[in-house]
């Protein structure tokens, strides 16, 4: 890989996989949601060697140290060698049990929602 001396902020996120285009990583950053020492930044910011994120995707609050430079997207097993994760273990366990309540996963917890269509023609005999 070719030595990168800059690269801009949004560049970044979206190489290292936090976010799916570059465009969300961009927005992410407008709205406030990618932080420098508790102060929002801009997507053209040059990121640095060392710096630590907090970012906030759809899906966790990640807290990221930047350990070297990557400005092409590649794959995941190769991306994670360029940053650190450093969001705190209890933290991520919050959000793991905050996730399991919810109708994020696709199914319903075991009985309760909406009866199935088999539950409505067993009510549909007691009738």
């Amino acid at each position: 890989m070719t030595d990168v001396v800059k690269v801009r902020l949004d560049k970044y996120l979206w190489a290292i996989r936090l976010f799916k285009t570059r465009s969300q990583a961009s927005a992410a950053i407008d709205a406030g949601k990618v932080k420098l020492n508790d102060e929002q930044v801009k997507a053209s910011r040059n990121v640095v060697v060392g710096d630590v994120y907090q970012v906030k995707t759809e899906a966790r609050r990640w807290v990221v140290e930047v350990t070297a430079l990557l400005d092409n997207r590649v794959q995941y097993s190769e991306a994670i060698k360029f940053y650190k994760d450093l969001t705190p273990p209890e933290v991520i366990e919050a959000q793991k049990s905050a996730f399991s309540f919810s109708f994020h996963s696709g199914k319903r917890m075991n009985k309760s929602g909406r009866p199935t269509k088999k539950d409505r023609r067993n009510l549909d005999e007691y009738i």
